[in-house]
């Protein structure tokens, strides 16, 4: 779900404009407990987030086995994900809660939703993103008066699976808080108090996993003490409760004097290069490589080349 909190209007997305909008992200917003920026990994948000915002598998036995088996397939591809940094796209290594959040994918797809709208003037740019931003707050809004379990539909579904790989589980009680929840042959150290499994995915998730939800029917109590409150229906009607509201006719429009006597220069700069201006953002090497349209030859089979700069033998029909 996408949820906007700010978007600006600059001449090109370099290391400067992406230093000036987290300043002015961080001035508007703050820095809050737990906040993670989820990139493309381009490098001008990186340079700008490490400078706005200085850093400060579930369990890390799970996520060094899986590596291992990883590097038994190809050591190369461990050595690739070690050089993005572990932190940048494991939960067990991330340094906030990343809950379910671990693409770029929420921002790949307002990308292209504002695709075509980039080439348009600057007031029917800043116009058709309010009206994108009125419908999906609207749509929204919509969705969450329509629920009606106490979490939000992807959460309280998230649960439910919980719930039923919780059914063929043992607890053993060792206090009212602390429980052994035994799952076949292995068994997890669940302590309801500060809302932690071994598994880790009680703490990670802030919801219950399936040990937790074991353990609350050992005890006769309830999932909602121990949900996060941003996963209720009471957070989503408060999250989009503020509507966007429609931009009047420009006749009506109050416009502040200092405004109206600013004089607004054209953007100054570089001579624009010839040819058309490149509108999709450019991609890294491995995402190229694993496109998933090769070309093949006609003449031969093969892939890699056509039929025009083929050298081999025709194929044999």
């Amino acid at each position: 779900t996408i949820f906007s909190l700010a978007y600006a209007v600059v001449d090109s997305k370099n290391d400067a404009s992406w230093k000036w909008f987290f300043e002015q992200f961080k001035e508007a917003y703050g820095e809050r407990p737990s906040m993670y920026v989820v990139s493309d990994r381009n490098e001008s948000i990186l340079k700008a987030t490490s400078i706005v915002y200085p850093a400060r598998s579930y369990t890390l036995d799970e996520f060094n086995e899986r590596m291992l088996k990883i590097e038994e397939v190809d050591p190369c591809v461990k050595s690739y994900l070690y050089d993005i940094g572990y932190h940048r796209w494991t939960r067990v290594h991330a340094m906030v809660n990343r809950t379910f959040t671990m693409t770029s994918n929420i921002a790949e797809s307002l990308n292209v939703v504002t695709k075509e709208a980039r080439e348009l003037p600057i007031y029917d740019l800043l116009e058709y993103m309010r009206m994108l931003l009125e419908r999906w707050t609207k749509e929204k809004l919509l969705k969450a008066k329509g629920t009606f379990t106490y979490l939000g539909y992807k959460f309280n579904k998230e649960l439910d699976e919980n719930n039923t790989l919780s059914q063929k589980l043992r607890v053993r009680a060792s206090t009212d808080h602390l429980h052994t929840v035994l799952d076949g042959v292995k068994q997890y150290i669940m302590c309801l108090e500060t809302k932690k499994c071994s598994c880790g995915k009680f703490q990670l998730d802030e919801l219950p996993c399936a040990h937790a939800l074991a353990a609350l029917r050992h005890r006769k109590e309830t999932y909602e003490n121990y949900c996060s409150p941003y996963y209720t229906r009471k957070s989503l009607l408060l999250t989009y409760e503020m509507p966007v509201n429609p931009l009047p006719d420009e006749s009506k429009w109050d416009v502040p004097q200092h405004i109206l006597d600013e004089v607004v220069k054209p953007p100054a700069g570089d001579k624009r290069q010839s040819g058309r201006p490149h509108k999709e953002r450019y991609k890294i090497f491995d995402e190229i490589k694993s496109k998933k349209y090769k070309v093949s030859c006609e003449n031969c089979g093969g892939e890699g080349h056509n039929k025009r700069t083929c050298k081999n033998a025709p194929k044999k029909k």
